[in-house]
């Protein structure tokens, strides 16, 4: 492990590297928090990354830092992190949401996190250093958190079609215009909870590798937890269009009404998992629900084959990731 005679200037290039991260995080993510508000007309693109930025702030003030402390502690064994595998860790998940980005599929950043921390390791240390649990915990909620997401967003779609089964049409639109910036809102607080937490986390885990903060700390210093959330604040402004696109048209047409059970049963969904410490991924969870709510409609209402596109991406983003990560790691070995 490396102490704090690792030069200053590596240190530092890993946290601009690590805020990069979260602001990519941010404008990859942010068709997460917008796409179903922007899609139905509710609000004007502008205004609804501004409106998702805020509250993805906000989020420092709700959630404790459980979420921070899974990705710090609780997925590799922190004596063998080093600035080598925080730069190839980091490396492989910036290029795996580059690559998403840029085709519009809505990936997990979170996942790409997680895969690049497991590929950066096993390059040092083999899968000895890696912590069962937590990992287990990460890769369970990639088949948890969409079903999760796709069973509330239905119920919620069901519960509010029987309840507003006697009004008409428009009077519903209207209503629910009007809610859908309350559960965009809840939404984009989940989300800034727990994929800001997930930067914090690898930078803790940095500066506990290079002496610059005590292992035996219960909390990562104050400043890192403000610079990751103004950073995922800053990339959720910025928006990615590409897959807001995707989340908001291809999958399935949706009304104010779908918007909003989709983004209520993906919040739901998110606020447990970040109660419970778990670094679950936004785009699955968003993503089922919009998903639940085409179905609670009809079959036919969701585009299974763009589906079936995204479920691959899923899949392959952390065995994609931590490969780019142990190319990583080992090209840093000869930088520095």
């Amino acid at each position: 492990m490396q102490t704090v005679s690792t030069t200053l200037w590596v240190v530092m290039l890993l946290i601009f590297l690590a805020l990069a991260f979260d602001f990519m995080n941010g404008f990859h993510d942010a068709a997460n928090s917008i796409a179903t508000v922007v899609s139905t007309g509710v609000l004007k693109p502008g205004q609804a990354v501004l409106f998702a930025a805020f509250f993805n702030f906000v989020a420092i003030f709700i959630f404790h830092l459980s979420v921070a402390a899974t990705v710090g502690k609780g997925i590799v064994d922190p004596g063998v992190v080093d600035t080598h595998v925080v730069f190839g860790a980091l490396v492989g998940a910036i290029s795996w949401n580059f690559i998403t980005w840029y085709y519009g599929i809505p990936s997990s950043s979170s996942h790409a996190l997680i895969g690049g921390i497991v590929g950066a390791v096993v390059a040092k240390s083999g899968t000895s250093a890696l912590v069962t649990s937590g990992i287990f915990k990460t890769v369970a909620f990639i088949f948890v958190s969409p079903f999760l997401g796709f069973l509330l967003g239905s119920l919620m779609m069901l519960v509010v079609a029987w309840v507003f089964r006697r009004a008409t049409p428009s009077r519903v639109d209207s209503w629910f215009r009007r809610l859908q910036l309350v559960s965009a809102g809840a939404y984009s607080l989940g989300h800034g909870g727990n994929d800001a937490q997930k930067t914090i986390g690898i930078i803790w885990m940095l500066l506990i590798a290079t002496g610059y903060v005590a292992a035996s700390e219960t909390s990562p210093p104050v400043w890192t937890i403000v610079s990751c959330y103004v950073a995922i604040a800053l990339g959720t402004m910025f928006g990615g269009w590409r897959i807001v696109k995707t989340m908001g048209q291809k999958i399935t047409k949706l009304k104010p009404v779908g918007g909003f059970c989709a983004e209520t049963g993906g919040a739901m969904t998110l606020f447990i998992a970040t109660s419970m410490g778990i670094p679950v991924s936004t785009t699955h969870t968003i993503t089922g629900a919009i998903v639940g709510v085409g179905s609670a409609r009809r079959a036919s209402a969701v585009r299974w084959g763009v589906a079936g596109n995204i479920i691959w991406a899923w899949i392959l983003t952390i065995p994609a990731s931590a490969f780019v990560a142990i190319v990583a790691y080992w090209v840093s070995l000869q930088m520095f």
